[in-house]
């Protein structure tokens, strides 16, 4: 990497590194490419841990972290954190007025502590999204959806409900986006009738679907597009997606998280519509014409 590259990555926000990371993740040799995965999967510590903790953590040598980081284009280690320093530094600053609050919660109620941690965390993962997934990005990957002759939504358990909501909401303005699998079928079924230049929109978090997996593998071989969705930036799915979207799942509950994904959807669907032909605004009103006239709305005023 040349050193205007070295320049641009150490002036960066923490996603641009990331990013760069997840880029090489697979050329990587096995202990350097332990610790870019450990770095990929726990952002946070790299501005609060030392070398040593870090190392410690990812079961390699500390020395391994700095060939980690000269693989991504930096210096050193000291050039690689001090990126992710100067962000923590910042983020502590903007947000007073929400600490206060939040610490407040807990003088409301016996369960205003619990209550405190699910507010703060649906609060940070909803700001993390929208701080790591740019206009530019989600620009896009909706103009791709747009584009495409079809497009395929694909996910499985808890991402199953995900991905149909928003294969639903696009059915009002284009007749393109379908949710797979169907019912009792697999994630490769539903990619029977895809096409070479078709979109998949594929998501899994930790742990990850095999199926989802081997869903993506079978797109890429056919020469689909992929868009990507996962919590961490060293998901299998990343490795030949066009669009890469990390989500957060945080939450104090015993399940992953499904907030932030919601509202990508929602923000992704907006996006699309926005570049969608004059046409798809003419479907959704047929759409809630046709409603109306069955009777399906019921007026509550």
């Amino acid at each position: 990497m040349n050193q205007t590259n070295v320049q641009y990555l150490e002036t960066s926000s923490p996603r641009a590194v990331l990013d760069a990371v997840a880029d090489i993740l697979p050329t990587l040799p096995g202990e350097v490419r332990k610790a870019a995965a450990y770095v990929l999967e726990n952002p946070n510590e790299i501005g609060i841990c030392s070398i040593r903790e870090m190392a410690v953590a990812a079961g390699v040598k500390p020395n391994t972290f700095v060939r980690m980081a000269r693989s991504a284009g930096f210096g050193g280690y000291d050039d690689f954190r001090t990126v992710f320093r100067e962000e923590l530094r910042h983020r502590q600053a903007d947000f007073p007025d929400r600490a206060r609050w939040l610490q407040s919660l807990p003088q409301k109620g016996e369960l205003s502590g619990l209550y405190g941690d699910m507010a703060a965390s649906s609060l940070a993962n909803i700001e993390q999204m929208f701080s790591s997934c740019d206009a530019a990005n989600m620009q896009s990957a909706a103009q791709d959806i747009v584009q495409a002759r079809m497009t395929y939504v694909l996910g499985v358990g808890v991402g199953s409900a995900l991905a149909r909501n928003f294969a639903y909401l696009a059915s009002m303005a284009l007749d393109t986006v379908r949710a797979i699998p169907s019912d009792a079928a697999l994630p490769v079924d539903g990619l029977v009738q895809a096409e070479e230049g078709d979109l998949l929109i594929a998501m899994t978090i930790k742990p990850f679907r095999r199926e989802v997996i081997e869903a993506v593998d079978l797109a890429d071989r056919m020469g689909m597009t992929v868009m990507a969705i996962s919590d961490t930036p060293a998901a299998p799915i990343f490795q030949t997606a066009k669009h890469r979207f990390v989500l957060p799942t945080e939450t104090p509950q015993f399940f992953s998280s499904t907030l932030a994904i919601h509202a990508f959807f929602e923000t992704l669907m907006a996006f699309v519509i926005a570049q969608a032909p004059a046409s798809a605004v003419e479907s959704i009103e047929r759409f809630h014409e046709r409603r109306q006239m069955l009777g399906i709305y019921v007026d509550g005023g």
